[in-house]
């Protein structure tokens, strides 16, 4: 495709192609992982589970004996494909394609317990392999990203457009774990009402399994819901407040 043509095709990005692409990083369970085989250099894809770090970079478990972690170990460079096909034609559904280079998360640094505790509630049947000794942590360390939002919609977005500045994020990160428990133990009924009633999902024994400044990602067993803060959160402090706010609307909207 010439240059003069894919600019027509490349619409400018906007908010809501923002929006629509960091909410299919947020909620993707599984992506397609393209690496480069070290043995010849062809292009090798496979399927790996994904959760997120709070700033909304890709997270991944995988296996020092699987095919594609020898090639990043050889090449770090990769891409990743989201985004759900859903029903009738999977073209019409948006996806995105995050290219980027595949960085370890070193197994005794703060930054890797925080992305197992996010990793294991999005993935709860992982902890049978995750200590294993072979099984490491990998974060997606974006260069740029391709959004196609469905037939006509396509964007080209850099790393700022998909991630939240890591400065900010360290008080609300440190408060996470308690307040996530403390919802899903105490407020299990203001939980199930934010997956059902706000979120849309459907009939659900709805838990919340991470949260961040711009909304709270939720499970039901195998399906996934984000439910977005409107607007975002300008500090930790106004966690709290928010959560009893939107328990409000839902049992008003039920």
């Amino acid at each position: 495709m010439s240059e003069a043509n894919q600019t027509t095709v490349i619409r400018p990005t906007d908010d809501e192609a923002r929006a629509l692409a960091r909410r299919l990083v947020r909620l993707a369970r599984h992506g397609a992982l393209a690496v480069l085989d070290p043995r010849d250099g062809a292009p090798f894809a496979s399927r790996v589970a994904l959760a997120t770090e709070m700033d909304g970079t890709p997270v991944m478990l995988v296996s020092r004996l699987s095919q594609h972690t020898e090639a990043l170990a050889a090449d770090a460079r990769c891409s990743l494909l989201v985004g759900e096909p859903g029903k009738g034609d999977p073209l019409a559904h948006p996806r995105l394609t995050l290219v980027g280079r595949a960085e370890r998360i070193a197994a005794d640094s703060a930054a890797c317990g925080h992305v197992r505790r996010r990793f294991l509630a999005r993935h709860p049947k992982a902890q049978l392999y995750v200590d294993f000794p072979d099984f490491a942590f990998f974060r997606i360390s974006l260069d740029r990203a391709s959004l196609n939002g469905g037939f006509g919609k396509a964007y080209l977005l850099e790393p700022g457009d998909l991630l939240l500045p890591r400065r900010g994020l360290d008080r609300l990160q440190a408060m996470e774990e308690e307040a996530v428990a403390h919802m899903n133990a105490d407020h299990g009924e203001a939980v199930e009402l934010y997956g059902r009633v706000l979120a849309r999902a459907g009939e659900g024994a709805w838990r919340l399994t991470s949260l961040d400044p711009e909304g709270l990602d939720l499970a039901a067993g195998d399906k996934v819901a984000r439910l977005a803060f409107t607007p975002p959160l300008a500090e930790a402090g106004e966690l709290r407040p928010r959560l009893v706010a939107l328990a409000k609307q839902a049992r008003a909207t039920a």
